[in-house]
């Protein structure tokens, strides 16, 4: 196997690892702005218990308790509906870059049946300016 690293050891490795791309931080980081993400919006649920509360001590009358309970519903309902979407958002960008890994556990087997690293693209000519004279 040509080309392929084994995982080393220690800070250098690690530096290595961060510089080359050879591990992605990606997952880690999605899972931080996951949790953040829903911690906003348990922030917003309690804002629509909180709002409906308010609505329910204002009007002071049953029309005002009976006022905040549809307050109250579609409130919990779209928090509902914003941790749903939130959740698959975080999830396709997890699923992306695990098709980025699966790529090269692909690129590695075909690398072993045939025994011979990927052709690499030939380089490319920079563009002059002015032509030579």
């Amino acid at each position: 196997m040509t080309g392929v690293s084994k995982p080393k050891l220690g800070r250098q490795a690690f530096l290595l690892n961060m510089l080359t791309f050879e591990h992605l931080v990606t997952g880690p980081v999605v899972h931080l702005i996951y949790w953040a993400g829903l911690g906003v919006i348990a922030l917003s649920g309690f804002s629509v218990i909180g709002a409906s509360i308010g609505i329910a001590i204002r009007e002071s009358t049953v029309v005002g308790a009976l006022l905040s309970l549809p307050v109250l519903v579609a409130g919990l309902l779209v928090v509902f509906v914003l941790a749903l979407l939130w959740r698959s958002f975080c999830e396709f960008y997890v699923v992306i870059f695990r098709i980025a890994d699966d790529l090269r556990a692909l690129r590695k087997a075909a690398e072993a049946e045939t025994g011979q690293a990927p052709p690499q693209a030939a380089p490319v000519a920079q563009p002059t300016i002015f032509p030579p004279r």
